[in-house]
């Protein structure tokens, strides 16, 4: 996929970010690819959540489980394929450019609130899931709406001045720039941005915890 992404949008489309007459066209698939890794992961985390208690009703009704750990599992499962995608991204970088950038050492702490985000609404959609079925056709709207309110397909620089602050609300938009920054551009996290996203991500993962514990005794008898 980052073969078919360098060829159309690099040779093809041309697309450029707008970082300056410097900018390769290979710079804005890296970054596409950066994007969509990240958002993928939290696609995948997301989008398997209202079904991810449905689709194992024995653990439910016939054998003491704890089912918050499916969150956990369903959530690992996608860290490990971002991990993954992120092999080809950085041997493609070194191929490049000749390395890769020290800061990209800071990529860790750019995805842990990415995982705490995912984490949270992962065990709040995967309980609502359970009473509410319309939900599995709706979340998959709410992430293709989503991605493009991202920053996946352009740079934050390109968003006109009277939506910046819109586009900044949203914590991955936020977060696709950081790792971005830090992975193709050399440059260390905004930390204040980067530790309230972080205090965000760390709510939401305590209220969804929070909401599955409150529910998951009622979920045997609507199954």
């Amino acid at each position: 996929m980052l073969s078919v992404y360098a060829v159309v949008f690099g040779f093809i489309f041309q697309s450029q970010l707008g970082n300056g007459s410097e900018e390769s066209k290979y710079d804005f698939t890296f970054a596409l690819f950066c994007g969509l890794v990240l958002f993928d992961f939290f696609a995948e985390s997301v989008g398997r959540a209202p079904t991810l208690v449905l689709s194992k009703p024995n653990y439910v009704t016939k054998v003491v489980f704890p089912l918050e750990i499916l969150a956990v599992s369903a959530v690992g499962a996608a860290l490990v394929q971002m991990v993954i995608s992120l092999g080809p991204l950085f041997i493609a970088l070194a191929i490049a450019h000749g390395s890769i950038k020290l800061t990209a050492l800071w990529l860790p702490l750019v995805i842990l609130p990415l995982v705490l985000l995912a984490l949270g609404l992962t065990w709040f959609f995967s309980s609502l899931g359970v009473f509410v079925r319309d939900i599995n056709a709706i979340v998959p709207v709410g992430l293709t709406i989503l991605m493009f309110a991202s920053a996946i397909f352009y740079s934050l620089n390109r968003v006109p001045a009277e939506f910046q602050s819109l586009i900044l609300l949203n914590p991955i938009a936020l977060l696709v720039q950081e790792a971005r920054a830090a992975i193709l551009w050399g440059m260390s996290p905004d930390w204040a941005r980067l530790g309230i996203t972080t205090l965000a991500g760390l709510l939401v993962a305590v209220a969804g915890y929070a909401f599955f514990m409150r529910t998951k005794g009622a979920f045997a008898d609507v199954m």
